[in-house]
């Protein structure tokens, strides 16, 4: 087993007697006593090495290593670091890596209540603390790229932050600066907003990702959201607060995010579904409702009151102006239906629509526009 080659026992003790040790067999095994002279000598293993070299070195075979080589299970529905990692960069950020040691003034600024570890023996005063956020190793490399002329920045890190000694979660974080797109003729210039981040983040998660009206302390209050997957907030979106924005002497307002790395982690498998043959049935509603109620929970409620034939149902429009008040909105909404047995009739389709309403006016206080 050690030296991976069969040697016959009597060869072996006539090898070893002849070097000066005492050999004794009892039963199967060999009891070897080293001469004095060879402090070498301590263990099996030594004994075993010395038997291989009286041997010989060349009468060992050559023979290559042998391993056996299994497929080990890997469990579909967990994403890596590096699947996510990459996930990101196909949507065109670059990953930045930033220290863990950061200035408290940093924290304090971003979020007033944080309260970071401090380093007891600190590199430098500006990097006493330990990060409780993404968003300041961030915002310092924007700023390290915007002295450099690098007007379009888009990156994310993945690392951890550090609430406590025992609390130290892996967190996904993520900077959007200057123009959504890369300067073009075919397309006209403009600033990258919270739409297009948030776009990003339902990419990465699909329709599993709810964004709920929230309020926190380092983002604007109008353009801020509250991440939810299956019914457990994992982290946030929004503009930088302007307060910050003049803080930190930016041009323009960049658009962050961050969020619990293991929520992205965990996926649900895609299921094979045959295509329809049967035609789809489409109706456009326009729903009139209250201006702060947001376009999610508009959706979540047709959505939940659906009938299994419903394919999809998103919005297309939102109208502010003549023939709606001042205080109200009307959203557009598509609702596309299909069977994979049967064509659907028009009364089927018309008692769905009727539940949709009827789930509007319930929840949302939405009414049909005339």
């Amino acid at each position: 087993r050690v030296a991976g080659i069969e040697l016959d026992a009597d060869q072996v003790a006539r090898d070893l007697a002849a070097i000066g040790a005492d050999v004794e067999r009892q039963d199967d095994c060999l009891v070897v006593t080293p001469p004095s002279f060879r402090f070498d000598l301590a263990i099996e293993e030594d004994l075993i090495e010395e038997a291989v070299r009286l041997f010989g070195y060349d009468n060992i075979p050559a023979q290559p290593p042998a391993a056996p080589s299994r497929m080990l299970p890997q469990d579909e529905t967990v994403l890596a670091d590096d699947a996510v990692r990459q996930m990101m960069v196909d949507l065109d950020y670059q990953e930045v890596i930033t220290y863990s040691f950061v200035d408290p003034a940093w924290e304090t600024a971003l979020d007033a209540g944080a309260r970071p570890l401090l380093l007891a023996n600190p590199l430098a005063s500006q990097l006493s603390a330990m990060r409780t956020t993404l968003w300041g190793g961030l915002i310092e490399t924007l700023r390290h790229n915007l002295n450099r002329q690098q007007e379009r920045v888009r990156m994310f890190e993945l690392g951890r932050v550090y609430a406590s000694l025992a609390e130290q979660p892996m967190k996904l974080g993520g900077l959007v600066y200057g123009d959504a797109l890369p300067e073009q003729w075919g397309a006209p210039s403009r600033r990258v907003d919270f739409f297009d981040l948030k776009g990003d983040l339902e990419r990465l998660f699909g329709h599993g990702l709810d964004a709920r009206r929230g309020s926190h302390p380092a983002l604007h209050p109008g353009q801020c959201a509250e991440l939810w997957v299956g019914g457990r907030s994992i982290g946030w979106v929004g503009a930088l607060h302007p307060r910050l924005v003049q803080a930190f002497d930016l041009a323009a307002v960049p658009v962050l995010f961050e969020l619990d790395s293991p929520a992205l982690a965990q996926r649900a498998l895609p299921r094979h579904a045959a295509l329809s043959r049967f035609p789809q049935m489409r109706r456009d509603l326009a729903f009139v409702l209250d201006v702060h109620t947001p376009a999610g929970e508009l959706l979540a409620a047709l959505r939940e009151a659906s009938a299994g034939f419903v394919r999809s149902i998103d919005v297309f429009d939102d109208y502010r102006g003549k023939g709606v008040a001042e205080n109200q909105k009307s959203l557009a909404i598509r609702v596309v239906m299909q069977d994979t047995e049967r064509t659907l009739t028009d009364q089927e389709v018309d008692e769905t629509v009727q539940k949709l309403v009827s789930a509007a006016r319930r929840q949302c206080n939405a009414s049909l526009r005339a």
